[in-house]
């Protein structure tokens, strides 16, 4: 076995910090906003016009329009050419992904769709910065155009940041986002192995009973409350046109201020399990899970609120983070597979029933503790360092699911295209139908 190296790249992070603004100071990035809003939907109409007229709206052609813009408003030279410029590049960005949906022929639920104008109500402020636009100084973040913000150190930067964006959410409160290059910082071997299966009863169910993640319910914790601040703002929703009432108002704030509550809540609780494993064990196997289709099932509500997407992605950031090994394991046929001897069932077990009966070897075991094991047998991890697997003799690898290559620490590799080969090959592999690989008795 090749010693694992080290990731050259660690990639990029933000780090987020509430502002303290004032009156001049807000009243100054509204106005920056506003000139921002305005070049964004100029650049919508001119992409409009150029489409009409097959001409090209590409970045430079917006660069020289807000340039010609700038000479001939008093307005826009006000403000600062730094967030204008970035606006620009957004909208280039934006439009680029667009026309190449449409030249990949995508349907159109799948495009991502023309950028489209910002109205003034409708759209929360968002201005980005880069290093020559912004500098840290005595604490406070000054912006060009003469904008001093106080920040709220909750944590320290670790390196210096390279842009910044300062945006307002939907409950009226200002925040610094910094982006800086992360580093990696590598937590002591502990020698052991983990593998991970994601379901909606338990978010995470592992090889280690102490790591298991059962369902927080934040969601269902809140609903009570949210239908209540939902039905008073039914009752007092303005007719077309009309501004609401100040109850309305008044409820509309307190329905997003739950909302992001429950969502931080599902965030913290993933974060700090995330963090827990990672400090555990040296390397893990992890099921690549979709869960986008599970919003169309009847297990929608329940699914959304196990937030298993924003879990799985903060188990990635900290095996990045702190140099762990980490593999993501295709999730075709692992609750049909045995995690002792390979044999795989004829057919899929419903989810009903949550105890798998291997006939060829005689193992029971809970369902999603035997899908656990399987990412461990598949990512070709020591069964040793993980509860309760078998531990005599080499790894057991399924012969229609090739094994998955080890990988450099603090890199993340997807087997997708090795695992869809194993299952084109067991079509047509004559041990399906063997007595070998019997099916499960129900």
């Amino acid at each position: 076995m090749t010693t694992p190296k080290e990731a050259e790249d660690p990639g990029r992070a933000r780090y987020t910090y509430r502002l303290r603004v004032s009156s001049t100071a807000r009243a100054s990035l509204l106005a920056e906003w506003a000139r921002c809003r305005w070049i964004w939907n100029e650049c919508c109409a001119r992409s409009k016009k150029a489409h009409a007229e097959d001409e090209k709206c590409g970045p430079a052609r917006l660069d020289k329009m807000l340039t010609e813009a700038r000479t001939a408003n008093a307005w826009l030279r006000e403000g600062s050419s730094v967030p204008q410029q970035q606006i620009i590049r957004d909208f280039a960005k934006s439009r680029a992904k667009a026309l190449k949906d449409i030249k990949a022929r995508l349907p159109q639920r799948q495009r991502a769709g023309m950028p489209k104008y910002k109205k003034k109500h409708a759209a929360d402020p968002s201005l980005n910065y880069t290093q020559r636009g912004f500098r840290l100084k005595d604490g406070r973040l000054h912006l060009a155009g003469g904008t001093v913000l106080s920040v709220v150190w909750s944590r320290d930067l670790p390196k210096p940041p390279s842009s910044v964006r300062v945006y307002l959410d939907s409950l009226g409160h200002w925040y610094a986002s910094f982006v800086v290059a992360t580093t990696t910082d590598v937590l002591p071997a502990t020698g052991q192995d983990i593998g991970i299966d994601w379901g909606v009863k338990e978010t995470a169910t592992t090889t280690s009973d102490a790591h298991d993640l059962p369902h927080a319910q934040h969601g269902k914790n809140a609903a009570q409350r949210l239908a209540r601040y939902q039905r008073v703002m039914a009752r007092r929703k303005p007719k077309r046109g009309q501004p609401g009432s100040k109850g309305y108002r008044e409820a509309k704030r307190q329905t997003a201020k739950l909302h992001k509550k429950t969502a931080r809540q599902r965030e913290d609780t993933g974060r700090k399990w995330a963090k827990k494993v990672v400090t555990d064990h040296d390397r893990l196997a992890v099921e690549d899970f979709r869960p986008k289709f599970l919003a169309k099932s009847t297990m929608a509500r329940k699914a959304a609120d196990a937030a298993i997407g924003a879990t799985k992605q903060a188990l990635i950031h900290m095996a990045r983070k702190h140099g762990r090994e980490l593999h993501l394991v295709h999730p075709a046929h692992t609750t049909m597979d045995c995690a002792q001897c390979g044999a795989r069932t004829k057919h899929a077990l419903p989810l009903s029933e949550r105890t798998y009966a291997c006939t060829a070897c005689g193992a029971v075991s809970p369902r999603d503790k035997n899908s656990a094991r399987v990412m461990l047998v598949r990512a070709g991890l020591n069964p040793a360092g993980a509860d309760r697997v078998r531990a005599a003799g080499p790894p057991v690898r399924s012969q229609r699911e090739p094994g998955i290559p080890l990988l450099g620490r603090g890199r993340i590799q997807s087997v997708w295209d090795s695992a869809l080969i194993g299952i084109f090959r067991s079509w047509s592999s004559p041990r399906s139908c063997s007595a070998e690989r019997p099916s499960v008795v129900r």
